[in-house]
């Protein structure tokens, strides 16, 4: 395992992609995944940065060589490892980070295409960030892209003639970010911890002018959620979150109202999602009594404005 005061870039990357540092955020990661991961992103990078949330044993669990490890002694959230791992980029002199989270594949050739379409769009307008498209190997088809509008946000899949789409948010891993932006737009809101810090960014970068996209050439393999729950018997199914993560979506979601970079027609459309998820997690997925906790100190933590990892810990 290289030290992360010498590590050098990986052989055999191509020169479009010779200065983009990998920044993989891991918590408790499934061993064998995390080590696919690694070989599929390790090569397309100058370099790949782990920064671990005080998983005990981590260093077990990499190939030597294939990357710099940062460990954390305890968990200090998503958006503080991206962080983290985003000054080791900037100090160590490279000019983009590629995000990426533990359960991200990325597929042969995707950060090529993602450097690549960077230079053609970034030539023509201001630009904050790429990121691919998607697939959930649950799902039947790949992730849209998407363009927030009133009463719906307006959902955008590539087809056989689009380089890329315009977008108004793109999930953190896979996201390809110049640190030249990073300065200017500020890093990620520690406060979040994790849920939403993603959106937070993108919509902080729109407020200050600058264009997301996705790239259609690039592709990675992303697991959403824990799993996937069937309700109204079997008639639908919805992604289901552990209380924890609920916790942060309610809490979050209501600090994100209160930012003036949020737009006004997103917050228009998400609000009675807030209402669907609560009635959804309570009632129809279990386990309810613990859902319906974790739900409630979220909502009265976000109208209190705090921020920070979940009070209630680990759900039992």
């Amino acid at each position: 395992m290289y030290d992360s005061d010498t590590a050098g870039p990986q052989s055999g990357v191509s020169a479009a992609s010779a200065s983009v540092c990998g920044v993989l955020v891991t918590y408790h990661p499934d061993a064998a995944l995390l080590r696919r991961v690694i070989a599929a992103a390790a090569p397309q990078l100058a370099q790949l940065l782990i920064v671990d949330n005080g998983t005990p044993g981590i260093e077990a669990q990499l190939a030597d060589g294939a990357v710099v490890l940062l460990a954390q002694p305890s968990n200090i959230g998503l958006a503080a490892a991206q962080n983290v791992g985003i000054e080791w980029a900037r100090r160590h002199g490279h000019s983009h980070v590629l995000i990426l989270d533990q359960d991200s594949t990325p597929e042969p050739g995707m950060v090529d295409a993602l450097v690549a379409e960077w230079d053609v769009l970034a030539a023509n307008g201001k630009v904050g960030a790429v990121g691919p498209t998607f697939h959930d190997p649950r799902e039947a088809r790949p992730a849209p892209f998407v363009r927030v509008a009133f009463p719906v946000s307006r959902k955008l899949w590539c087809d056989a003639t689009d380089r890329h789409l315009q977008c108004d948010f793109l999930i953190s891993s896979g996201a390809l970010i110049p640190l030249a932006v990073l300065a200017d737009v500020g890093t990620m809101e520690e406060g979040l911890f994790i849920d939403n810090v993603d959106m937070e960014w993108s919509f902080r970068a729109r407020a200050q002018g600058y264009q997301l996209f996705g790239v259609c050439s690039a592709s990675m393999e992303h697991h959403l959620g824990d799993d996937r729950a069937a309700v109204l018997g079997g008639l639908a199914h919805v992604v289901r979150h552990g209380p924890v993560r609920l916790y942060f979506i309610m809490r979050n979601r209501l600090a994100l109202y209160g930012m003036r970079h949020t737009p006004r027609v997103w917050i228009a459309q998400d609000f009675p999602r807030v209402f669907a998820k609560f009635f959804i997690f309570s009632v129809l997925v279990g386990p309810r009594w613990t859902n319906l906790r974790y739900m409630v100190r979220g909502l009265l933590d976000g109208m209190r404005g705090r921020r920070g990892p979940c009070p209630l810990g680990v759900a039992q």
